[in-house]
């Protein structure tokens, strides 16, 4: 039986996004961006790791789950993609960082992400630097 939940939130872009680091791509309830955080694609998501489902949290505590994270801005989309793991505990009430690594943290949303934040395209990197709201989903599946 395959298992399917999905989660949309809101995140802002900001002048200051550089979509650079070469490891992750992270989304933040911050409102203020300066450009040394380098891998940070939104500002001030309007949920958090933390506020999410037990039944999300248990889903992404499965190594067989894939999580993908999907971004819109403007009406472009990208989309990223990684698996859960048993060190997935979605503690933090700030970050979500998507690790092409696999390490492992509260404030890491998956592991072995296909893409950080430099494979991100550089038009919507673009968009992210002018737009306010960037639509996002996660989704997660597993059998």
């Amino acid at each position: 039986m395959i298992v399917m939940q999905r989660v949309r939130f809101n995140a802002h872009g900001h002048e200051n996004i550089m979509g650079e680091h070469k490891t992750t791509i992270e989304l933040t309830s911050e409102a203020v961006l300066s450009k040394r955080g380098t891998c940070i694609v939104g500002v001030r998501m309007d949920t958090s790791l933390f506020q999410l489902s037990t039944k999300i949290k248990k889903l992404a505590s499965l190594s067989t789950t894939k999580i993908v994270l999907r971004m819109t801005v403007k009406g472009l989309t990208e989309e990223v993609t990684g698996t859960g793991s048993p060190g997935l505990t979605y503690m933090d009430s700030t970050s979500m960082v998507a690790r092409t690594s696999t390490f492992e943290c509260g404030r890491t949303l998956m592991v072995r992400a296909d893409k950080a934040a430099s494979d991100l395209r550089r038009d919507f990197i673009e968009k992210l630097r002018s737009s306010e709201v960037v639509e996002c989903e996660l989704i997660y599946i597993t059998q």
